[in-house]
């Protein structure tokens, strides 16, 4: 008996130590499935893949008796319990688990919030979590579809897995021979060449696409022409250009132009991943069209891409936010008055910018009229200009040169670059210029002074000189006389 007392207290004691190494869950018990990083605009659905008993053992949560879950149909000959050791051991894809899997009724289905997103009532299981089919075409996400486990109330991480595109312009300065970086904004003179960059990003999740279409599209206001034949696309050091089909439209309010490729995965001897760079450089002219002034002339670009995966990435695509830079250009207006400060016609002026090897390189000039009093010199970059009148009125004594220096500021990087400060800065001559941003001008008034007036005929500085002249005459009668008398002795 005493033997029996102690057989039973030790299988008491190893029961009691067996219960508390493993609990075995209720059923009935849900869980809740939080999902960080969301953003407005998608539908998630959840499909249970897996069902099976829930239990722990000490900190670890079991799934055993693994069966297919409620919603899904498995058209293949292994066992649930196979399939989900497969994919606990990475020794099969998602990709190659829904080739014979065949997504019935989600169990939850739910919209997204901004931020998280929680989709609760979720029995113990693994579940696959994707967006709702149809509901991302045409908008600036991606799809995304993963596969969790919730034995317990579980949180995923959702990654925004879509491109991005940025444009750039380089800055010159004509006068000081040099170029900025590639920046947000950018002045030129009206007939300058202005250099372009845009750059697309990849997805993190490239590697799950089996194509991948990919679509700039560039438009420019109508005070930019594009030059065709200028495009060079690069991925890494590979010149992909032929790549991509170019489509040039130009209409009444600008130039837009496309660069288009089908399948980005499918040219030859291009690696892609989540840090590959697609580059376009191109140049476009700024025209007489030119808009003087803040406004300047925009230039916005977007990218088109791929946005299914579940689908390999053929069909929907997305599309990325417009991405804008503006090109400003700025005028010199010249009023011609006289000391007085009044109109004066009959001047002619020429406008002269000076290049890097100092020499001057001519802008405009202008005839001489008789109703021309305000000059305008439009279509200005920065840099060094010297104002030369040609033409003076007359009776008026022509100025110096006017040598000045346009200044601006605008901002380099910024989503809307704007048009802060405009100057001019004379160096040389008589003016003062008074800037305007909003209308990109630089005015000045340039005053002609009247010549020096002689005294009219009759006055006292004639008289001085016929006064002069007559004791000239007296003065030389008298010389004469006396040489004669010396003579006649």
């Amino acid at each position: 008996m005493k033997h029996m007392k102690k057989l039973a207290a030790v299988l008491v004691s190893v029961l009691m130590s067996f219960a508390m190494m493993t609990t075995v869950f209720a059923e009935g018990t849900t869980y809740k499935l939080t999902l960080n990083g969301t953003t407005e605009g998608h539908t998630y659905e959840a499909y249970q893949i897996f069902t099976g008993d829930l239990s722990t053992e000490g900190e670890k949560k079991v799934l055993s008796n693994v069966e297919w879950g409620t919603g899904v149909t498995y058209t293949g000959t292994e066992s649930a319990a196979a399939i989900a050791k497969a994919l606990g051991d990475n020794t099969m894809s998602l990709a190659q688990l829904e080739e014979k899997l065949t997504l019935t009724k989600a169990v939850k289905t739910v919209t997204s919030s901004s931020g998280k997103t929680v989709i609760d009532g979720l029995a113990a299981g693994y579940y696959l979590v994707k967006d709702k089919d149809g509901t991302q075409s045409g908008t600036e996400d991606a799809y995304t579809k993963f596969i969790v486990q919730v034995v317990g109330d579980t949180e995923a991480k959702i990654k925004s897995d879509v491109p991005t595109v940025v444009k750039k312009v380089m800055d010159a300065n004509d006068s000081e021979g040099t170029t900025s970086d590639w920046q947000d904004s950018a002045d030129y003179d009206i007939g300058d060449d202005v250099p372009y960059q845009v750059t697309g990003s990849m997805p993190d999740n490239i590697a799950d696409y089996t194509t991948y279409k990919y679509v700039f599209t560039d438009t420019m206001s109508k005070g930019l022409t594009f030059k065709e034949g200028s495009t060079k696309i690069m991925i890494g050091t590979k010149d992909v250009t032929d790549s991509f089909k170019e489509n040039v439209n130009t209409g009444t309010d600008g130039t837009t132009v496309t660069w288009a490729c089908d399948n980005l995965k499918g040219i030859d001897d291009v690696t892609l991943d989540a840090n590959t760079k697609v580059v376009v450089t191109y140049t476009a002219t700024l025209n007489k069209n030119a808009v003087i002034g803040a406004a300047g002339n925009p230039n916005t670009v977007n990218l088109t891409y791929s946005n299914n995966p579940n689908n390999g990435g053929e069909g929907e695509t997305g599309k990325t936010p417009d991405d804008k830079n503006i090109v400003f250009t700025y005028k010199v207006v010249v009023n011609k008055v006289d000391q007085d400060k009044k109109s004066l016609k009959g001047a002619a002026f020429k406008l002269e910018k000076k290049q890097s090897d100092g020499t001057y390189k001519e802008i405009k000039s202008f005839t001489a009229d008789d109703k021309t009093t305000t000059f305008e010199f439009t279509g200005l970059d920065d840099g060094d200009y010297k104002l030369t009148e040609t033409t003076t009125p007359a009776g008026y004594n022509t100025i110096t040169p006017i040598e000045f220096t346009i200044s601006a500021k605008h901002a380099t990087a910024s989503d809307d670059p704007q048009l802060t400060e405009l100057s001019g800065n004379v160096t040389s001559g008589e003016a003062t210029f008074a800037g305007d941003t909003k209308t990109g001008s630089l005015t000045t008034d340039v005053v002609n002074k009247k010549g020096s007036t002689l005294p009219s005929t009759g006055g006292i500085g004639t008289t001085m000189f016929y006064v002069a002249g007559g004791l000239m005459v007296v003065v030389a009668g008298v010389l004469l006389a006396a040489k004669k008398k010396a003579e006649a002795k």
